[in-house]
């Protein structure tokens, strides 16, 4: 008895070692445990504010604003800058900054320096948007500078793509109906969130979205979300499918936070705004 009492109390003071070994493991968590009305809520749990950055103050990219937790308490946070499509600007995804800055990162919404341009310098200034996040802001002190992600629509989409290839270390990407004349990405390995539309005709999925996906590496961390019923400037305003994907993906592989595995794998189903869904689960760790 008293050795199988021994066996268990070694036994117990393993489990809680694990236990506490597992929490160290992630200390990037932010925020409650999520729920699926917590994520598809306007607003998280974060107070925000804001601040814009003036495009005479910075080189490499056109400015734009910054979203961030008012909180200092938790200490730092992910970020993730965010690129316009095709002639727009800032403003055509402005939605973006406040609702996924709610759930705890840092975000920055940027002009470009000409709304004409194309995927590889709309991925070049994502780069430098974030360098200037991290190395200059105001806000530099809230950012973790090595838990970072691009996202972009349209023509920023196809950016989004360019980013994470010429910067391997970056945690995540989504291109938003993205639009890229390249339509194979063997090279990424940043995990890679593609959201493209079945009623786009502008990127249309079969000839971007769609090749984007199937062209990433096997062994990535890698899903396809094509929105139902929504065309190419479906990223221009709130949508919760977009907010709530996106916000998952970014916890997941920014903030490797593993409670919001469970809004990406299973595999999600169709439904009345998903027409299709396809990704590799379970994730890695």
């Amino acid at each position: 008895m008293a050795g199988l009492a021994a066996l268990l109390a070694v036994g117990g003071t393993t489990t809680a070692f694990s236990s506490g070994a597992q929490a160290a493991d992630n200390p990037y968590e932010r925020g409650p445990a999520p729920t699926n009305s917590s994520i598809e809520a306007l607003r998280g749990p974060y107070a925000v504010s804001e601040t814009s950055v003036s495009s005479l103050s910075v080189t490499g990219f056109g400015g734009g604003t910054i979203y961030y937790p008012t909180t200092t308490s938790d200490g730092t946070f992910g970020a993730v800058a965010i690129s316009p499509g095709f002639t727009a600007y800032q403003s055509s995804i402005a939605w973006l900054g406040p609702r996924l800055a709610s759930q705890g990162f840092v975000v920055f919404t940027i002009d470009t320096n000409t709304t004409l341009d194309q995927p590889d310098s709309r991925g070049r200034q994502l780069l430098a948007a974030l360098d200037y996040l991290t190395e200059r802001s105001s806000v530099r002190g809230r950012i973790d500078s090595s838990r970072l992600g691009v996202m972009g629509h349209s023509m920023g989409g196809g950016g989004t793509l360019e980013a994470a290839k010429s910067r391997p270390s970056l945690q995540a990407a989504i291109p938003l109906t993205g639009w890229n004349t390249d339509k194979t990405w063997p090279e990424l390995r940043t995990p890679t969130l593609v959201i493209g539309a079945d009623g786009d005709t502008i990127a249309p999925v079969a000839t971007h979205s769609e090749p984007f996906y199937e062209s990433l590496p096997s062994s990535l961390d890698k899903a396809y979300l094509e929105l139902n019923n929504a065309t190419h400037f479906t990223p221009n305003t709130s949508d919760t499918t977009i907010a709530k994907y996106s916000i998952s993906w970014l916890k997941r592989f920014i903030d490797n936070d593993t409670r919001y595995e469970q809004f990406l794998c299973p595999i999600p189903r169709p439904s009345l705004t998903i027409d299709e869904y396809r990704g590799n689960c379970p994730h890695a760790s």
